[in-house]
């Protein structure tokens, strides 16, 4: 047995159990608990006894047994060495240490003899520790924003560090900030805008992608090789210098104020990425599958149609989600272009908003909510299309 790859598994494994407990018991102060220490000195002792005995056993008990077993233990001698602390508290402990022990299950006993075994117990910890805490980082600000947007005026103004949340009240009480920007400020307006807008991209972004994109695959044409390397030129500019000159011209031709002339700019913007992520994935499709549609009688419109768009589906629905998400979220091209509140963006109105000192501060946070929960639900469920339309075509046959 190599006791030092053992030593490095223990106090790795319990520092990481240490500092996950320690994220947790800082997000129960925001909930209102009094905590005056992180106690990770008797947290990390514990832990150590906890990876320890979870090696030891290995694979004589079942491993659900063992990681509920090992967490309830771990959860009342948590509750008995730390400060006094509600259930529910508790329960987020043996949640925590339910996750943590089912990590553990690749180690035992035998595998702590491999080779390079501590290297990768430090890897492998670090890498899960990286997550859990950038993790944080990004969901922390979310968190704020979401509990803002259900406090009172009166319970921000007399704590605004509180960030508790409290579930006795009624749920017409709770939402009070979501009824009053669809009521008063007319948020369900700016929904349907921004709605139509980011739709009406990605379906025109689409219909020029596609065939744009099976072109720069498929045809000889003259300047092709410089098309296909090229076409992400314009990224190379900051929008900001793109907006003087088409402020202008579209000043010009009164498309200031238009869906329809956001609609051109953002089409314009996003055209580019999508042909290049388009024509890396046409270019995977074996070509003998078009040669047979041509030897039935299609022309290159049927071919698009009948053939590559059905094979093509996971990375065009990967660009729609991809150009939705940048036509909801982008601000600088409609602060520029809108100024007339009745054709605001959900983005536009959310500056709109802050910028009058007389809004509460939980209204914004409801409207940035709004903004956010949409994008951030159609991404969750899309996601698999995402990864497999990115990494579609990186690979030649």
């Amino acid at each position: 047995m190599k006791f030092k790859s053992l030593a490095i598994f223990l106090i790795i494994s319990s520092f990481f159990l240490a500092c996950i407990l320690s994220i947790w018991k800082i997000m129960a102060t925001l909930q209102g608990l009094s905590f005056t220490n992180l106690n990770i000195t008797p947290v990390f002792l514990i832990g150590i006894l906890l990876s320890l005995t979870f090696v030891l056993i290995g694979n004589k008990l079942n491993h659900l047994i063992k990681i509920l077993l090992l967490s309830f233990i771990f959860s009342i001698s948590y509750f008995y060495l730390n400060e006094a602390s509600p259930y529910w508290y508790i329960f987020g402990v043996f949640l925590i240490t339910l996750f943590f022990t089912n990590k553990l299950k690749k180690y035992n006993m035998q595998s702590l003899k491999e080779d390079f075994i501590s290297e990768k117990i430090i890897f492998d910890f670090i890498t899960l520790f990286g997550i859990v805490f950038f993790a944080f980082v990004i969901l922390f600000p979310f968190y704020i924003m979401l509990v803002t947007s259900f406090k009172t005026q009166i319970a921000l103004l007399v704590n605004p560090l509180d960030f508790s949340l409290d579930f006795t009240k009624r749920l017409t009480e709770l939402f009070k900030s979501y009824f009053v920007i669809f009521e008063t400020y007319n948020f369900g307006r700016y929904i349907l805008i921004s709605s139509a807008v980011s739709i009406g991209t990605v379906i025109v972004t689409l219909l020029f992608a596609i065939p744009a994109a099976y072109a720069v695959a498929r045809l000889n044409f003259f300047g092709k090789n410089f098309l296909s390397t090229s076409i992400l030129i314009i990224y190379m500019f900051p929008a900001i210098v793109l907006v003087i000159p088409l402020y202008t011209v579209f000043s010009q031709l009164g498309l200031r104020n238009s869906i329809f002339g956001l609609l051109i700019v953002y089409t314009a913007t996003t055209l580019p990425v999508a042909i290049y992520m388009l024509q890396g994935y046409f270019k995977s499709i074996p070509k003998e599958i078009e040669d047979a549609g041509i030897m039935d009688g299609q022309n290159w419109f049927g071919i698009i149609l009948k053939i590559i768009i059905p094979l093509s589906l996971p990375a065009i629905a990967s660009v729609a989600l991809y150009v939705f998400m940048i036509a909801w979220n982008e601000f600088l091209f409609s602060l520029m272009f809108l100024d007339s509140p009745k054709s605001f963006t959900l983005s536009r109105a959310i500056q709109y908003l802050s910028g009058d000192a007389e809004t509460p501060r939980q209204y914004l946070m409801a409207g940035s909510v709004i903004v956010t929960v949409p994008v951030l639900l159609i991404f969750i469920y899309f996601e698999k299309y995402l990864v497999s339309g990115l990494t579609a075509g990186s690979v030649k046959e």
